[in-house]
């Protein structure tokens, strides 16, 4: 049953946050230390390559040249370079990690690229409700410089992650198009066992995978790891392009706009791999409230089950 899996990294706000640094709240996520303390952001990253990780992503899911801006009180300049600090972190821990270690497993440097939502910052990233009101162009505005700046500090791939919606998921797959040397993996955030968090049918919105060949990889991020295997049974049937699936969803507890990530979890995120796996999954990890632990405790659970 050998498969060639890569393991994601996890939360890297999560990790932030048990350093001691106040995420929760603010405008840029965990971007802000980009600014203010970026080697904690390497710290990170180092930390998830010990739990076994190949794939590092940027610290730039809540990034905007517009967001670092307005709160960073910074010119364009200076805001695009905070992109160029975030994949050089993620860069020299990668480096470092395997010249201590002597690492023979690829890395790999993932530029994170959140929802138009999350620059918002009222919950919207997990509804989708501001595509009723926006046009593909509009999102494909609002993206391509995040993407020129990642592309031109030399990111492995994008990370198009959480996605609520089919109208701002083409927008991107429409929009690699215009670095045709880059390549990139989808997953969107969704609501149930069925549905994306705008609405949609996730057997349907996972056919967009056709419509490029730079995608390596689509599937799901942020939601329950309970809805995770409903989803790619129903999508498995009627995937008309298969390309591999990717998984990494949050701890399982619920998110509040206004007080956080609530509910608890009876369930360890690893005891769902081996199912993942078997429905197709090959890249595999976590997200929000997910610790380097909960990393190598995947690896684990699949190296004992002989998937590795």
């Amino acid at each position: 049953m050998a498969a060639e899996l890569t393991i994601l990294s996890g939360g890297l706000s999560t990790e932030l946050e048990a350093a001691g640094f106040l995420i929760q709240g603010d405008p840029l996520w965990s971007a802000r230390l980009l600014h203010t303390n970026p080697q904690a952001v390497k710290t990170v990253h180092t930390n998830f390559l010990h739990s076994g990780a190949n794939v590092l992503s940027t610290a730039t899911y809540q990034a905007s040249i517009e967001g670092f801006k307005q709160h960073l009180g910074l010119n364009f300049e200076e805001a695009a370079n905070l992109f160029t600090v975030a994949v050089c972190q993620a860069k020299e821990s990668s480096d470092a990690f395997i010249r201590q270690h002597a690492e023979t497993r690829k890395m790999l440097i993932a530029g994170s690229i959140g929802p138009y939502g999350a620059f918002l910052h009222d919950g919207s990233e997990y509804t989708g409700s501001y595509v009723k009101d926006m046009s593909i162009e509009e999102l494909k505005d609002w993206h391509r410089t995040q993407m020129q700046c990642l592309a031109a500090a030399g990111v492995d791939l994008f990370a198009f992650e959480t996605i609520p919606s089919l109208k701002e998921a083409e927008a991107l797959v429409q929009l690699l198009r215009e670095f045709p040397n880059n390549k990139a993996w989808l997953s969107y955030s969704c609501q149930s066992t069925s549905l994306t968090s705008f609405g949609e049918r996730f057997d349907e919105a996972v056919n967009i995978a056709e419509r490029s060949n730079q995608l390596v990889a689509i599937g799901v991020n942020c939601c329950s790891p309970a809805f995770v295997g409903p989803l790619l049974k129903s999508a498995n049937s009627k995937r008309v392009r298969k390309i591999d699936w990717i998984v990494y969803p949050n701890k399982g507890e619920n998110w509040d706009h206004k007080l956080g990530w609530q509910g608890s979890t009876d369930k360890a995120i690893s005891e769902y791999a081996l199912e993942w796996v078997q429905l197709g999954a090959r890249w595999i990890g976590g997200c929000c409230r997910t610790t380097p632990k909960d990393i190598a405790s995947i690896q684990d659970t699949l190296k004992t089950k002989n998937v590795f």
